[in-house]
């Protein structure tokens, strides 16, 4: 396991699920409101499985997705972080999954790809320059002996503005993106995979943002704002 005081994490050394529990730097599950709030989304569960997908529901749509609301500063990348601030992008909302799952006993880390044609704004493409959404986060779970992929990214609420399908998750099952949309075109395609962490690897995304992407600012935040959810739907009534 990564030093959990470090904001630093290496890639995952083994698929021991006992490795996986551990609160760290990004995955504090040791806050007390985390803690809470993952005992009271899993109510009454019995099976992990059930606990898992209960609380894979709650970050799906209690939190809303929101690329604006990505900042390249440590702290601002911690689970506790994004669920004070109610909202994400798709590298906050696994993180706090992962969380969230750990605190209540369920082996779990995050893990990222590259891939295209994610859901996005016209307006947020024409940001970035690039359709290339690099470092794109998902989570890994252990449950009933292995490991089950799943992406908590996208609230219901933001796919039906976009007119995606919701990315429903079963527990048993990977769950990633679907690659086409509610209309038939195409989505989202994996075209890399940097593989599963036992804590968020800042440095790397952080290296990886800055490389590519010219709306960050030395300060580690964007230079630019917006309703992401807005500007989906307007941009899916203009193509009527």
């Amino acid at each position: 396991m990564p030093d959990s005081t470090s904001p630093a994490a290496g890639k995952a050394r083994n698929d021991d699920p006992a490795a996986y529990l551990d609160a760290t730097y990004y995955l504090d599950f040791d806050k007390p409101e985390l803690a809470a709030y993952a005992r009271a989304t899993i109510g009454d569960a019995k099976t992990d499985v059930e606990k898992a997908v209960r609380l894979y529901y709650a970050v799906r749509d209690e939190f809303r997705y929101d690329p604006y609301a990505m900042q390249l500063i440590p702290a601002a990348m911690t689970a506790s972080h994004t669920f004070r601030a109610g909202r994400g992008f798709c590298v906050n909302k696994a993180a706090l999954l992962a969380a969230l799952a750990r605190a209540v006993g369920i082996p779990a880390r995050v893990g990222y790809a590259d891939v295209r044609n994610h859901l996005a704004s016209r307006r947020f493409l024409e940001l970035l320059k690039t359709n290339l959404f690099v470092w794109h986060g998902y989570v890994e779970l252990y449950l009933e002996g292995r490991w089950v992929k799943c992406t908590p990214a996208f609230n219901l609420e933001l796919c039906k503005k976009f007119n995606v399908l919701p990315l429903e998750w079963d527990g048993r099952t990977d769950s990633l993106f679907h690659p086409f949309d509610a209309a038939g075109n195409k989505h989202m395609e994996y075209v890399n995979d940097h593989g599963v962490f036992a804590d968020v690897p800042f440095d790397a995304i952080d290296n990886g943002f800055r490389s590519l992407y010219p709306v960050f600012g030395d300060d580690g935040r964007m230079n630019m704002g917006g309703d992401f959810g807005a500007e989906g739907e307007a941009d899916r009534r203009a193509r009527r």
